[in-house]
């Protein structure tokens, strides 16, 4: 790297930008990238970025900070270092586990209030749909979220109730008119109801309990009326953290007869298996739950076919004691992962064994991500215009989760002990390396 912090440039052997891969001269003005150059003389890069790959920085679209309220799960300090070293460098906030949760224009205040100068990367927000809150819709809008989530069952928390087809009747109509999307958490009450008598007096600790808990049918009738329902209102859609392959052709028919759908999966479910996770280990428990590798295998064909459009991490803590660790209770935890450091080496060490490039990395962790909030002009890619966000990465290096040294509040991952490719080298935001001391993120 060479210049000042007003003008500088990056210049790699690997440089991936929408065109394609190869060694170029990124030149960056006030920390925008000014214009992309690809370099004739390759040798000539040996002093700078060199053998390493230049990335965009990451868009991750599923993250809960809880914070403010309960700021002990994670809050904006250790969330956004955490996202920092793992090379995202945007992240949206989920509408809950705060509190507030962020279903009002106050509430989203409260969490901007929290945020600010806390912030080592850029975090934007998702607004909540919650029964009775279509009102409040536009005013959130209004103030600057990306568009908002729902859950068709219990979320966990009070504060933040599930919807009824009912209560979408009403708000998709408005999120339609104001151009937003509405993501969805995707599990019907009804099939998970009905797989319970089955379980009753099975051993709790027992992953195959969860499972059986959890069945791939809650998530594909929660689909079905989903896609119902934005073909009627004409509302952009988003299913979350899809962790069955049975919804696909869904997903597929829905995009043929121009619904307005996307999808994502999350790393979890590339990287883990059921028939691998040991009884009584609740870090690995969240929903839908990790399904079988049948399953796993479904989900790369869907991002290889496109049905699945990215993914995000729903990187989801909590304090060590709400997992039950103490005693295996998989029905008593609390389900999320954490896995913002991860994410990037999890998918790619997937991917790479599967034929996947790094091209596909960054589709799928910066440039859709950032479509689907609204941030493409600015953020996803490295290309003129666009924030010069960039991580300097190794894909052949491996290294070794240490849970205990992840900049996330709490050292409880599933990724503890796993070997994963792809080291990242440096990040930086607007052009400028990010210091984890230093808070240099914005609201946007």
């Amino acid at each position: 790297m060479t210049g000042t912090s007003e003008a500088r440039e990056f210049a790699a052997r690997h440089v991936v930008t929408p065109e394609g891969d190869g060694p170029a001269v990124v030149s960056v003005v006030d920390g925008r990238i000014e214009s992309v150059t690809p370099a004739t003389e390759p040798g000539a890069l040996a002093d700078e970025i060199g053998d390493v790959w230049l990335l965009p920085g990451l868009v991750d679209t599923h993250v809960h900070i809880n914070d403010p309220g309960r700021s002990e799960w994670e809050g904006f300090d250790s969330a956004t270092r955490a996202a920092a070293a793992g090379g995202v460098t945007t992240l949206v906030d989920m509408p809950l586990n705060s509190i507030p949760a962020t279903t009002t224009a106050a509430a989203l205040r409260a969490k901007r209030d929290a945020a600010d100068g806390r912030l080592r990367v850029d975090v934007a927000f998702w607004g909540g749909v919650v029964p009775g809150n279509a009102g409040e819709l536009p005013a959130l809008a209004a103030e600057g979220v990306r568009g908002f989530k729902c859950f068709l069952v219990p979320s966990g928390v009070d504060e933040f109730g599930g919807v009824s087809e009912a209560d979408l009747h009403q708000a998709m109509p408005v999120i339609a008119a104001l151009g937003l999307p509405l993501l969805v958490h995707a599990e019907l009450p009804g099939p998970i109801a009905a797989a319970l008598p089955p379980i009753a007096g099975a051993d709790p600790r027992r992953y195959a309990t969860w499972l059986a808990s959890r069945p791939r049918a809650a998530e594909v009738e929660a689909v079905r009326l989903v896609i119902r329902l934005a073909e009627r209102h004409r509302c952009a859609v988003h299913i979350v953290h899809v962790a069955t392959g049975d919804v696909l052709d869904d997903l597929r028919a829905a995009r043929d007869r121009g619904v307005p759908i996307t999808a994502e999966t999350c790393p979890h479910y590339l990287t883990f298996a059921a028939e691998d996770i040991s009884d009584g280990a609740t870090q690995f428990k969240c929903a839908p739950p990790i399904r079988e590798r049948a399953e796993r295998e479904r989900l790369w064909e869907g991002l290889r076919d496109g049905t699945l459009d990215m993914i995000a991490t729903d990187h989801s803590p909590c304090p060590p004691p709400l997992k039950r660790l103490d005693t295996g209770d998989f029905m008593a935890a609390w389900g999320g992962v954490a896995s913002l450091e991860a994410s990037l080496a999890a998918v790619w060490s997937g991917a790479r064994t599967r034929g996947f490039s790094p091209r596909d990395i960054v589709l799928w962790l910066a440039a859709a991500p950032a479509r689907l909030a609204g941030l493409e002009a600015h953020k996803g890619a490295i290309a003129p215009g666009r924030d010069a966000d960039l991580v300097a990465w190794d894909p052949d290096a491996n290294w070794v989760v240490d849970a205990g040294r992840l900049q996330q509040r709490h050292k409880l991952t599933p990724y503890d002990g796993c070997e994963l490719a792809g080291r990242i080298v440096a990040v930086f935001l607007r052009g400028e390396e990010l210091d984890p001391e230093r808070p240099a993120g914005r609201m946007v």
